[in-house]
């Protein structure tokens, strides 16, 4: 990693990236690896919060063997920046399940990077990644999708949805399919939007107050991502740093 050049907006991978902090911690350490042997079931959970002028940078490499299933639960409320990369090759009968939620407030730049190679046939992969930006925050998700010329009977699916709640708030979204057989299955949906005022104007006509109601809004945007990670008491974790942030972002 050391011999690698500084990256710049002009790299793809770093288009929307705050590359003025990333000088400060280059270069960055080598990337985490998972091997996910043929048949076996792995999930891993991932809470990245730093304090406001760190930055905190992952990369992770996940190779799944045939029949093998890898399932990623991902918070990422990051510091300064607070970003994420995945690479993630399955093979024949493999699949990948990525729940993530990007929550960034401030000067903040939260971002998540994925790139999902379906190398063999049969494989299948789905990404549901939320965003919520508020202050001068920028929230990224460029998620690509990779099918192999032999990779026939894919099926792939992404699905992206972020919620602004300042003007100054940017969430930026590319989704990418990049597909060479012809027997697959593959989708994406991006979409960006703010809170109905119309239903917090209904929130607060039953008594709660407006903050209250923004809060239980946002959860409700967010909702069903941890629903089912196994572990209990990481999942209570999850939720409840979630909620702190929700709520200091209100």
């Amino acid at each position: 990693m050391s011999a690698l050049a500084l990256p710049t907006r002009k790299d793809e991978a770093w288009r929307y990236s705050n590359v003025d902090v990333v000088a400060g911690i280059w270069p960055i350490s080598e990337p985490d690896r998972i091997a996910v042997s043929a048949g076996e079931s792995v999930h891993r959970s991932i809470l990245q919060e730093a304090a406001s002028g760190d930055v905190a940078v992952r990369d992770l490499v996940v190779e799944i063997a045939a029949g093998g299933s890898f399932a990623l639960h991902l918070l990422d409320m990051g510091g300064v920046l607070g970003r994420i990369t995945l690479d993630v090759t399955l093979h024949e009968g493999a699949h990948f399940e990525l729940k993530a939620a990007l929550l960034g407030d401030g000067e903040q730049t939260i971002e998540l990077v994925t790139r999902v190679t379906h190398a063999e046939p049969s494989a299948t992969s789905n990404q549901t990644v939320r965003a919520i930006a508020a202050g001068r925050a920028t929230t990224s998700y460029l998620g690509q999708v990779r099918v192999a010329r032999d990779a026939q009977k894919t099926d792939a699916s992404q699905s992206f949805k972020a919620m602004l709640l300042d003007r100054g708030a940017t969430a930026n979204a590319k989704p990418e399919l990049e597909i060479f057989a012809d027997d697959v299955k593959c989708a994406h949906g991006a979409s960006v939007g703010e809170l109905d005022t119309q239903a917090l104007f209904y929130l607060a006509s039953r008594g709660l107050d407006p903050a209250r109601a923004k809060t239980l809004m946002l959860q409700a945007f967010i909702a069903g991502l941890f629903d089912d990670m196994a572990d209990e008491a990481e999942r209570t974790r999850f939720e409840g740093a979630a909620l702190a942030k929700l709520e200091a972002m209100g």
